[in-house]
This record gives structure tokens, C-alpha cells and sequence, in this order.
């Protein structure tokens, strides 16, 4: 009973929040650009002078290295405010429209207005950067926001409600911590937008409930986002490259290369020099990764325990063993493992891996990656190292996925003017820059008539002689 009495009181507190929110929202969809630019102004100068605690927190959910943190996490919100700061007089003024020949006269723009109460449920990987980067163009856009950061990282969560609640009214933004009880609470409402970062699992259920309430959504998710590898890739390029955007952060990375596709014929160069890049990036001079500063560990006990049993499965497969294997369940801690000769049936190759295990797979010519590419659901990212203009191009016609990058990894979810996002199970709509803007942005049709004659009269009835012979010449345009 104690416990229905608590979740009644918590429910209550939540509708109490959405519908502040809910009326402040139509004030400030009136009050300009300014209020939006001191918010991010203050949301900046904060991260600048907290960057101490958000080192500490970080650290304290996931051993995470404080450079590693401001590289990764500080970096890409500041980079979001600035671009917003930037840009956002031109983002938001109306854009006029030309008139197609049946409306001449007319005269017509795009508006762009706030979507009202927005939630951003955010996830553990990425604590800060993954609920902050969205909220940035919120803001920007003029909405009111509830934030919902990840239970599994409490002291970034913490850390984000005690920042809202040091620097912004909370007739604007709100934060509710807990577990997907909370979720689940927050969810029922009727919010103008949902902007979800997550799994595909939780993003169909988020889905579902936004249906109850014809709630539009972001969804961001993951899925399994493949690197090929052909046989004209610069070969320690292509192995840093990997190395880093597949280890960093302990795998646990949506844009992560998943597998590894590579050209048989160079696959023994790559693993070797793979291997050197590994030990290079994670592991201090004459010293274990396990002792390194610089590689952090798996966020809880139960995604340790599904990583370890994706590995074994594979190993009693037999997948052989290139470097790592190494676990430690006290310490949450997975060697940054390669494995070749993995079999395409293995659990590994059936599911997100989002750890430091790294599957690879030789294939005799590009046809033979591009099918197994496309036997998959569409991925978030997909990577490809060549220097062949018409591979190149063979795969980026016959592939699709959220985003491409061409001999890197990760750094597309850097550039503020690229679109980011998934497709089908890898997720829907943008964010970043100005696509962030627009998502968390109502763009409303806006069409004036003149007063008097109109061409659109050859449309009335009643339809005369003339009026069909009019229409006849009308349409000789189209």
C-alpha cells in the first residue's frame, strides 16, 4: 500500500510539473530571441565553471578519464551552444516561400514557432553530452523541456538536476530522476515532443506510448554499424581510426564500429597493426590497460555480464582469439577484445555488441560485405576505408544507413551541419545545429491572399464554357 501511495504521489507531482510547463510554454513562444540566447549563456558559462564536478561524477559512474570527459562530453555541448548562439537569428527568422503560377499574387513564408513541452529522455553512455546536446536546441527552439537522465549513471543524473535547478526557472525546464517507473509516468502525458536516446527495444515502447497521445518523436538508437575494410585502405589509418571510436568510452558508444567487414587478402596487416594501435591509445608504457588511466569500465554488473556472455558464446563457436579476452566481474572490466573467424550466426553478430569486443570477418569480394550488410537492419553509422573511387561509390548507392563516414569513425556526430540520425530500427528524425533547431521547432505554413481578383477564381464553380476553356490553356503548363 506505502508503495501504491508513493507512485500515486509521484504521478501527481509529474502532472503538476507538465502542466506548469505546459502554460508557461505559451508565454514564451512570445517573448523573442533574447531570453533564449541568456539561457544558453548561462547554461554555457556553468559548464565552464562545473567542469570540476562534472570530472567527479563522471569518474565516479564509469572510471571515465577527465580529459576524455572534456574531449568527448564538454566539448560537444559548448560546440552545440556556440553554433546555436551563432546561427540562431538566421535559423529563426520566417523564410519567404515563392508563389507556384496558380497562387501568383499570393504571397507566402515558413514560420517557425515552439512545439510547447518537450522530454528528452537520455541514456547512460553518454550522460552528459546525450541529455544536454538535445536540450541545447530546445532551447534554442523555445520550448519548455522535462529531462529524464539515466538512472544507471546517478551521479551525472544529480549532477544535471542540480545544474537546472542552480541556473533556470523551473516554470521552464525540469528534471525527474529514477528508474523507468518514472519513464513510464512521464510518458502518459501529452507532451508536444519526445526526444528519445536509446535502444531499439525501449524506443518501440517509447513509440507505443507517444501513439496514445499522437505525440511526435526523435527517436536516436543504435543497431549494429559495420566498418569495411577493402583492399586499397591504408592499413594503420584505417586501425587507429577503429581502434579509438571502437574502445573509447569502453565500446559503449552508439556510432561504435560494430564489426569489422575486411578484403581476406589484407585482414592478418590489419589485425597486427590493430593490435599496436590498441596498446598505443589504452595502455600506459610497460604497463596493463587494466592499470591504464585512460580506459574506463563497463557502466553495471548486468551489461558486464551480457558482454561476457556474447564473447564466450562466441569463442565455444569458434571465433579465434586476436587480443584481449580478459574480464573482470569485480571490476567491471573487458580487455579491449578482437576476434577473427567469427561465425555469422554467432550471438555477437545477431545482436548490438556496445562493449569493447570487436568482431571481425574476411569476405573475398565486396559483394559478399555489401550482402551482409544489408542482411541486417539499417544501421545508425556505416564506415568504409578505401581508396577506390568506384567501391566508394559502390557502397554508398547499395548500402543505406543513418550516416556514412568514409575513412574515419565517429566524427560525423562532430559536424554541426551534417543531419544525425538513424533510419527504420536505428531510429527517426535529426538533431544537431539547425536540424536539432527544426526538430524541437513547429514549422508553420504561413499563405496571404490579396484582396480583390485572385487567379485561384478559375477554380469556382460554376464551370461555364469558359471556365473549361480557361482550365484547358491552364494546364498546357503542366
Amino acid at each position: 500500500m506505502d508503495n501504491e501511495v508513493q507512485l500515486a504521489r509521484a504521478d501527481l507531482r509529474v502532472k503538476e510539473v507538465f502542466n506548469t510547463l505546459k502554460e508557461r510554454s505559451l508565454l514564451l513562444r512570445k517573448e523573442g530571441l533574447w531570453p533564449r540566447k541568456e539561457r544558453l549563456e548561462k547554461l554555457r558559462e556553468w559548464v565552464h565553471v562545473n567542469r570540476q564536478r562534472l570530472h567527479e561524477a563522471m569518474y565516479a559512474d564509469f572510471r571515465k578519464n577527465p580529459t576524455e570527459v572534456d574531449a568527448i562530453e564538454v566539448f560537444h555541448v559548448l560546440s552545440e551552444i556556440k553554433h546555436a548562439l551563432d546561427n540562431l537569428d538566421v535559423w529563426a527568422a520566417s523564410k519567404k516561400v515563392d508563389a507556384p503560377l496558380p497562387l501568383l499574387g499570393t504571397r507566402s513564408f515558413v514560420q517557425y514557432e515552439p512545439r510547447g513541452v518537450c522530454l528528452i529522455i537520455s541514456p547512460w553512455n553518454y550522460p552528459f553530452s546525450l541529455c544536454i546536446g538535445p536540450f541545447v536546441s530546445a532551447l534554442a527552439a523555445g520550448n519548455t523541456v522535462i529531462l529524464k537522465p539515466s538512472e544507471l549513471t546517478p551521479n551525472v543524473s544529480s549532477l544535471i538536476k542540480n545544474m537546472v535547478d542552480e541556473i533556470f526557472d523551473p516554470q521552464v525546464v525540469s528534471v525527474f530522476e529514477g528508474d523507468a517507473d518514472v519513464s513510464t509516468q512521464l510518458l502518459r502525458l501529452p507532451f508536444d515532443h519526445i526526444f528519445f536516446t536509446g535502444s531499439p527495444t525501449i524506443g518501440k515502447l517509447v513509440m507505443k506510448a507517444a501513439s496514445d497521445n499522437l505525440v511526435s518523436v526523435t527517436l536516436e538508437l543504435g543497431g549494429k554499424s559495420p566498418v569495411i575494410i577493402t583492399e586499397s585502405a591504408r592499413i594503420k589509418d584505417a586501425a587507429v581510426r577503429i581502434a579509438f571510436t571502437k574502445f573509447v568510452n569502453n565500446g559503449q558508444t552508439c556510432v561504435a564500429p560494430d564489426y569489422v567487414l575486411i578484403d581476406k587478402k589484407i585482414q592478418k596487416r590489419f589485425v597486427d597493426e590493430l593490435n599496436i594501435q590498441i596498446k598505443k591509445l589504452f595502455a600506459e608504457k610497460n604497463s596493463l590497460i587494466e592499470d591504464s588511466p585512460h580506459y574506463c569500465r563497463i557502466v553495471n554488473e548486468t551489461h558486464f555480464r551480457r558482454l561476457n556472455e556474447l564473447l564466450q558464446d562466441c569463442l565455444v563457436r569458434g571465433a579465434k582469439l586476436e587480443l584481449g579476452g580478459k574480464v573482470s566481474l569485480a571490476d567491471r572490466f573487458i580487455h579491449p577484445t578482437v576476434l577473427s573467424q567469427v561465425p555469422l550466426d554467432s550471438l555477437l553478430m545477431e545482436h548490438e555488441i556496445f562493449g569493447p569486443i570487436l568482431p571481425i570477418v574476411a569476405f573475398d569480394n565486396l559483394n559478399q560485405a555489401i550482402k551482409i550488410v544489408n542482411e541486417k537492419p539499417k544501421p545508425l553509422a556505416l564506415y568504409f576505408f578505401t581508396s577506390n573511387n568506384s567501391d566508394e561509390d559502390k557502397i554508398l548507392n547499395e548500402t543505406t544507413s543513418g550516416g556514412v563516414c568514409i575513412n574515419d569513425c565517429g566524427i560525423q556526430f562532430m559536424h554541426h551541419n551534417l543531419p544525425f540520425g538513424g533510419v527504420n530500427n536505428s531510429g527517426m528524425g535529426k538533431s544537431h545545429g539547425y536540424h536539432g533547431f527544426l526538430t524541437f521547432s513547429h514549422e508553420k505554413a504561413v499563405l496571404k491572399q490579396r484582396h480583390g481578383f485572385s487567379t485561384t477564381k478559375v477554380f469556382h464553380p460554376p464551370y461555364t464554357k469558359m471556365s473549361k476553356r480557361i482550365m484547358n490553356w491552364f494546364l498546357r503548363f503542366f
